[in-house]
């Protein structure tokens, strides 16, 4: 899978992300699935900054700002100020290039 088009569209028609995602995009297929704590799950066991983006994100989403913020410092990127929606499609496109 190599474009966000088809990332959407997995997501709309698979019922699991496909194994040659990344960490960080299998936690953003499933955040976009409606599954925080399977999103959550994902980014677990990584630790380099791209999915500590990721985790940040969801942090965010989930309300816990304090924690949201812990993670974008491990990922070396300011706090968003955008929308939820718009901040996941920005990491999206960042990932997929």
């Amino acid at each position: 899978m190599n474009t966000i088009d088809a990332f959407h569209k997995s997501v709309a028609s698979e019922e699991a992300p496909s194994d040659d995602l990344s960490p960080a995009l299998q936690a953003l297929w499933w955040d976009a699935k409606g599954d925080w704590s399977k999103a959550h799950d994902a980014t677990q066991w990584e630790s380099d900054a791209t999915v500590a983006w990721v985790h940040a994100y969801l942090h965010r989403k989930e309300g816990d700002l304090s924690n949201a913020g812990y993670w974008y410092a491990r990922a070396v990127k300011p706090v968003a100020a955008c929308s939820l929606d718009e901040e996941r499609e920005i990491i999206l496109a960042t990932l997929m290039d």
